[in-house]
């Protein structure tokens, strides 16, 4: 009797680990049997209450003045040693050296590696996995660091809830190339099924970041993959980067999910996580609601003609303003002229004349002397003139 319950005991134990297999064994996937709603009963972290990816709603986050603009050390500084890229079944993965990190947090952060997370349908229809406002983007690139201040690995630091800091950076899709990601793209080919890895030049991992590192949005959450432990530091970038539409087309449709071996192809896409609820986490926003009022490009543009319409009829403004100053002073300058020219020809004919007057006055005085003189005479002789006697009658 002991021994057949001996026997019963080890048969369930048997049972149970074929049928339970370990975490670590199980393949997940972004659907099917073990998809993202399975992903708890596997990955027991994954049913935590601060899960990644996360809705952005600006209009809820909290200005936090206290974060700064993050400092990338040695992303571009790649040296001659190449990186590694290698497709894992789930995305591509670049693994980074240890030289490069990440300043502007509380501790110094190490980088381990960047992967992407993408769509199926083109622009426009989702691919990243954080949204903001609701909206998604493209796709997403994710960069991963961890606390080496705190911990000696990744493997220690993955699971302490200060243990790692994830970049995200939105990308969205445009007409011009972006030459920094075909620094990946290009090699894409050279890995499309999983498992497949290959050696290639080493770049500028900061060209692939958006140039405003000081505007981005922080909480906590987690991996967005299992295990999903909930011990990541998240930054997203509020500005986007932009991708071509035939490199976004690359992205989507030159890997594989499924081995070299497998008979059956599976295309990976649709690579990213739904996002969950917020619960009682906060979205901090290193810049206020006002400076962070995101623009359309249309509305850029028509920002961009009424300030140089603006400039232009400032201008002309102060064009018109210049000349008819210069119009007065010249009327105001000729008039002085004028009025002084018109003072000195008043003025000399009483002058020009006078002198004339004073030339004459000695002739003057003469004549008026011989007319006295005259005068005097002509008295004289009119005294000395005899009388007239009187007539006598004969």
């Amino acid at each position: 009797m002991d021994s057949l319950g001996l026997f019963i005991l080890l048969m369930l134990l048997c049972f149970q680990w074929t049928t339970a297999p370990a975490a670590d064994e199980v393949t997940w996937t972004y659907t099917g049997l073990v998809g993202q709603s399975e992903w708890p009963d596997y990955f027991p972290e994954c049913g935590g209450t601060s899960q990644s990816p996360v809705d952005v709603v600006t209009t809820k986050t909290k200005y936090d003045p206290s974060l700064i603009a993050l400092t990338p050390l040695g992303y571009s500084q790649h040296g001659n040693k190449p990186f590694t890229l290698y497709n894992n079944g789930h995305t591509a993965v670049i693994e980074l050296p240890d030289w490069m990190g990440l300043g502007g947090l509380p501790w110094l952060f190490t980088a381990v590696q960047m992967h992407l997370h993408w769509g199926s349908g083109g622009p426009s229809h989702g691919g990243a996995e954080h949204t903001i406002n609701g909206l998604s983007a493209d796709a997403e690139l994710h960069v991963v660091h961890y606390n080496s201040e705190l911990y000696p690995n990744l493997s220690a630091a993955m699971t302490q809830s200060d243990g790692l800091a994830v970049l995200g950076i939105l990308i969205v899709t445009g007409e011009a190339t972006n030459p920094a990601f075909n620094n990946i793209l290009n090699y894409l080919s050279r890995i499309r099924h999983a498992d497949q890895k290959v050696s290639i030049p080493a770049f500028d991992v900061q060209s692939l970041l958006p140039k405003d590192l000081g505007r981005y949005y922080r909480y906590n959450g987690s991996l967005t993959t299992p295990p999903c432990y909930q011990s990541v530091m998240w930054t997203l970038f509020n500005e986007r980067v932009q991708i071509s539409k035939a490199q976004l087309l690359r992205l989507e449709t030159i890997l594989y999910s499924s081995k070299a071996e497998d008979p059956i192809r599976t295309l990976l896409q649709d690579n990213y996580r739904a996002t969950h609820p917020l619960n009682h986490r906060v979205v901090f926003a290193s810049f206020s609601a006002e400076s962070g009022k995101e623009l359309s490009s249309g509305e850029v543009t028509a920002i961009v003609i009424g300030v140089m319409c603006g400039c232009v009829g400032l201008a002309v403004i102060i064009r018109f303003i210049v000349k008819t100053i210069r119009f007065f002073t010249l009327l105001h300058h000729e008039s002085v002229v004028v009025n002084s020219s018109t003072s000195s020809w008043d003025v000399l004919p009483s002058n020009r004349p006078a002198p004339m007057s004073r030339m004459k006055e000695p002739e003057k005085a003469k004549e008026k002397k011989q007319d006295m003189a005259l005068n005097s005479t002509s008295e004289a002789e009119k005294k000395e003139e005899p009388s007239p006697s009187p007539q006598t009658e004969p």
